[in-house]
């Protein structure tokens, strides 16, 4: 115990004597917390919309109202003369393009159906699904307003209809800041815990202390936790400072059991820890240690399911999600955090992560063992 003991006040001594290193590990993590829970969003809150309106009507101007009212739009310019909209969409002027031909209302009223016309970008597919979404879900709203009026007129009984009642649970407010915190938080304490473990042993390497190490009476289980635990502290330490900013700058719900929480994120940064450990292992320099850290790390955080629905991908890339710790953890977040669930609800990505963990340790203290 007082090997270890020994081995941890060296790590830590080694962590706070680098001044450079510090802003790095406690000051950094905070700052790209803040600018990347406000910009990582595919929330569409200023679509710029271009509505060439040719009728000119009242009824015209009624739905270009519905658009100008709605905080998610961006009337750009209502015409009302002939204009080129492919010219509008190239130049980058709009997103979309609303057109509302001539005689909307005279042809409403008479024949009871009108097309108008919606000119999407759909270069990014995801923007251009969204806008449509909305833009779509306006227009539909407008015409239910107008088929109310024309028939509770004529027919009072007919206008009876069907009232849906909704409820959002989790995050009533839809906002999309509370379902991105949790995510950003693994993936944050993910990059410090791979970049400090996979750097660890190849610096002993660089420096020469670790053949000085390899000759003391040092088992490697010892030296293994040693290199470990500061890491985790750490890693723990960003977590906890995570969530006090989350909960007081963005007021992100904390539902589930905080303890719970912690627990299974020790073993998901073991696991990172292990995983980092093992490229310190494998590589002669710290430059090469960093480019393999960076390459695994783009790879994991890109298939977890932060930006985009793991359910969405192909299923090859699903069943090789299986093994990526970073997935599992995210998971774990958002429904402690946000739904309450429990111990026995997350029990699956709990093994998962214990299975990984193990692994990665296990494969860390053979190459090691091999290489000393």
């Amino acid at each position: 115990m007082n090997t270890i003991l020994f081995i941890l006040q060296k790590e830590f001594l080694q962590v706070f004597r680098n001044k450079n290193m510090l802003p790095i590990i406690f000051l950094l993590p905070v700052v790209q917390l803040i600018i990347l829970v406000n910009a990582a969003t595919f929330e569409m809150k200023s679509i710029r919309l271009q509505i060439n309106d040719y009728d000119n009507s009242g009824i015209s101007r009624q739905l270009i109202s519905k658009f100008q009212g709605s905080p998610f739009y961006n009337i750009t310019q209502a015409a009302y003369t002939s204009l080129d909209p492919e010219s509008s969409l190239k130049k980058g002027n709009c997103d979309a393009i609303l057109e509302l031909p001539h005689d909307l209302e005279k042809d409403l009223r008479t024949k009871g159906v009108v097309k108008v016309q919606l000119i999407i970008n759909a270069i990014n597919g995801t923007s251009g699904g969204l806008t449509y979404a909305y833009t779509a879900s306006v227009i539909q709203d407008f015409n239910g307003i107008l088929i109310n009026e024309q028939i509770r007129p004529q027919n009072p009984d007919k206008s009876r209809t069907i009232a849906t009642t909704h409820s959002f649970w989790y995050n009533p407010e839809l906002n999309y800041k509370t379902f991105m915190v949790p995510g950003i938080l693994v993936l944050l304490i993910t990059v410090i815990s791979l970049l400090l473990s996979g750097m660890n042993i190849v610096r002993e390497k660089e420096i020469g202390t670790i053949e000085q190490i390899n000759v003391t009476p040092i088992k490697k289980y010892q030296f293994i936790i040693g290199k470990l635990l500061p890491f985790l502290i750490i890693a723990l330490g960003e977590l906890a400072i995570g969530l006090t900013i989350g909960k007081l700058l963005f007021n992100i719900p904390m539902v589930g059991s905080l303890p719970l929480v912690f627990g299974v994120a020790a073993i998901y940064i073991s696991c990172i820890l292990g995983l980092g450990l093992l490229i310190s292992t494998m590589t002669d320099t710290q430059q090469q240690a960093m480019f393999v850290s960076f390459f695994i790390m783009i790879v994991i955080i890109l298939m977890s399911g932060l930006f985009t629905a793991v359910e969405n991908m192909p299923h090859w890339a699903q069943v090789m999600d299986l093994f990526n710790p970073i997935a599992h953890f995210i998971k774990v977040m958002r429904m402690v955090l946000l739904k309450g669930s429990g111990f026995n609800q997350i029990l699956t990505e709990i093994y998962y992560l214990t299975g990984l963990s193990f692994l990665t340790l296990g494969l860390a203290t053979w190459r090691y063992r091999k290489t000393s």
